[in-house]
């Protein structure tokens, strides 16, 4: 399984560093669309909602004889009740256990046999769970799903055990790694009163005491039709889908009402926090901001967009502010990076990353990011750079089509946190129309001092010197902190 990091939507925004050759060749591609205003996207998704108020997503892609078949569930870890933190997660660990029809452990067997593969992931907002496999399997997929989501059954001794697991995942995946202890304690200070601010994975303390009737009483309440988003990638047609969906998920009674998802507020930010942690294992140091800033679907208009786009001119490549500023003309840092994670239900971040040299003076980094922010929120934008942010995001967007998981994972992520298929379909459009004085516009709005955690990752004190060229690896865009699926680095979200 998968605690998920901050996969979707991000995922086509950010990250595909690896892409850079052939994202020239999008660019020309969009140089000749700006003639005109760029086509949405996915034109033939369709959409539709069975009667027990499931919702049903279809997206034909008829490539190859596959199908992405995802069942989304709005409940996160934000949603857990107070002192069951990691709850969310923890069932996604358990719904692998058995069911009347099909034994424990046997779910994943049963798709591998059929040549498939399957997993799960958990984020703030959402759990979902997969499987890919070939077209001809897709109403056995469904049907093994749609029982699991209406008949798992839990031992005490499954629950024992699978607690072990998710225990020893906390271990090795937050405990022993520095940079996700950062994070962890770094959306705890920036998330001073939301849900936010718990880990997804959870707090050891509470994830000890995680019981069988925690998962039972967490399932029930989430885990019914109505709270349900099935999405299917691949090839197939609506038609077929509705027909499967009908029969299999379509019967399906309601077991409860989970209610509105309605969350603490964060009181208005008034003091810049800093977080400092240091580690042995930690060889140079480094230095992350995150911003308290707006999701998406409460956003101004306009505004995710621009927020987006200041991410890709401030430390959206090489050629991004920060990025030219800080490594190739002060040669204060290795790296640095920014990013936008809009695609919350309540509340979005924005962060910015940056690795400096050996020996360098890390109040020498601060100050000149510092300087790069006041001069685009004094204007200093020219043409080049935003346009240059704006076809490489919308460039991005193109590449997703390739991939039928993340077709799923857009509209997966985007429907269960507030957005509309309109949303995605529509993004490269708004990104299109993005203007300098928008861009400089949430640049003065979010990226104040009081909205600001600054985290810094240390070498414990006395440790030796790292070597003149250490070559510490920095993320592409963020660090992890809770977990992933699939996605670029900022990855905050979801672990399998």
């Amino acid at each position: 399984m998968t605690i998920s990091v901050r996969p979707t939507f991000l995922a086509w925004r950010l990250a595909l560093p690896s892409l850079v050759a052939g994202l020239l060749v999008a660019i020309s591609l969009l140089s000749a669309l700006h003639a005109q205003e760029e086509p949405p996207l996915f034109a033939d998704v369709s959409t539709f909602r069975l009667d027990n108020g499931m919702d049903v997503v279809v997206i034909p892609d008829h490539r190859a004889p596959v199908v992405t078949h995802m069942v989304w569930y709005r409940v996160g870890a934000a949603d857990e009740p107070p002192g069951k933190s990691g709850i969310a997660h923890f069932l996604e660990h358990l719904m692998f256990k058995g069911t009347s029809k099909i034994p424990a452990g046997d779910f994943s067997k049963i798709i591998r046999q059929h040549g498939g593969e399957d997993n799960a992931f958990t984020s703030s907002d959402y759990t979902a769970y997969f499987q890919r496999i070939a077209k001809e399997q897709l109403p056995m997929v469904m049907e093994m799903e749609a029982d699991r989501m209406a008949n798992l059954k839990l031992t005490a001794q499954d629950v024992e055990t699978e607690r072990d697991v998710i225990l020893e995942e906390r271990r090795s995946r937050i405990d022993n790694e520095p940079a996700a202890r950062l994070m962890e304690q770094m959306d705890a200070a920036l998330f001073l009163n939301h849900p936010y601010h718990k880990p997804v994975i959870g707090w050891m303390n509470e994830m000890e005491k995680l019981s069988r009737q925690d998962a039972l009483d967490f399932y029930k309440r989430f885990y019914t039709p109505a709270n349900a988003i099935l999405v299917v990638a691949g090839d197939t047609t609506p038609e077929e889908v509705r027909k499967l969906a009908q029969t299999h998920f379509g019967k399906l009674q309601n077991t409860a009402e989970p209610g509105p998802r309605e969350r603490l507020k964060e009181p208005t930010p008034e003091a810049l926090r800093q977080v400092i942690l240091r580690d042995a294992k930690v060889p140079d140091p480094r230095l992350y901001r995150d911003y308290l800033a707006v999701a998406a679907r409460h956003a101004e208009a306009g505004e995710a967009p621009a927020l987006d786009v200041l991410a890709g001119i401030l430390g959206g490549g090489p050629t991004s502010m920060i990025y030219r500023d800080l490594v190739m003309e002060k040669k204060l840092a290795s790296s640095a990076s920014a990013w936008f994670d809009g695609d919350k239900l309540d509340y979005g971040t924005f962060g910015i990353y940056a690795s400096p040299l050996p020996g360098v003076d890390l109040a020498a980094v601060d100050k000149a990011i510092d300087d790069v922010i006041v001069r685009v929120q004094a204007g200093e934008i020219t043409d080049e750079d935003l346009a240059t942010a704006k076809s490489s995001l919308i460039a991005q967007a193109i590449y997703a089509l390739d991939s039928q998981m993340g077709l799923a994972q857009v509209f997966g992520t985007a429907l269960t946190t507030g957005q509309t298929v309109e949303d995605v379909r529509s993004w490269p459009q708004r990104v299109h129309r993005v203007t300098k004085d928008q861009v400089v516009a949430v640049a003065k709005k979010y990226l104040q001092p009081e909205r600001q955690v600054s985290g810094r990752l240390m070498p414990v004190d006395g440790a030796a010197e790292p070597a003149a060229h250490s070559e510490t690896a920095p993320p592409a865009e963020a660090p992890e902190t809770d977990m992933p699926a699939s996605a670029p680095a900022k990855q905050k979200d979801g672990q399998p």
